[in-house]
């Protein structure tokens, strides 16, 4: 069964422990997923949450309780936080969504961007290309 997590509401009294504790395990660089791509995240714990800070730019699928799969969604820097039932960070980590190096191309026409996704040829893609 796939469950599908956006922002949850969490305190930021609570994060803020969570946090202030040191418990926190930050990882030492972004992870960097690409938009309209997925990366799998095997946790060392089950989670009893899991935080977007920006759903707009990175979506979390919960596969099982060990296993999220974080999918780039909007171009832009965010953060993915999972913790146990207790609240103790499992993951923390800022997310950098980025274009792909191939695969896509930005077309400028004055000031409106149309987002192509290229193949053996190019066509528009479903995703309007993001205002600069």
């Amino acid at each position: 069964m796939l469950r599908t997590f956006k922002t949850l509401a969490f305190g930021s009294a609570a994060l803020a422990v969570c946090v202030a504790s040191g418990a926190a395990q930050a990882q030492s660089r972004p992870l960097n997923v690409e938009i309209d791509h997925a990366t799998r995240v095997q946790l060392r714990g089950p989670a009893g949450s899991v935080i977007v800070a920006n759903p707009k730019i990175a979506d979390v699928t919960v596969v099982d309780a060990n296993t999220l799969f974080i999918t780039g969604k909007g171009y832009g820097v965010t953060e993915v936080i999972a913790v146990d039932a207790l609240g103790r960070p499992l993951f923390q980590s800022q997310v950098v969504v980025s274009a792909g190096s191939a695969g896509s191309v930005r077309v400028w026409r004055g000031a409106q961007p149309t987002e192509m996704a290229c193949g053996s040829s190019c066509s528009p893609s479903v995703r309007a290309a993001p205002a600069p």
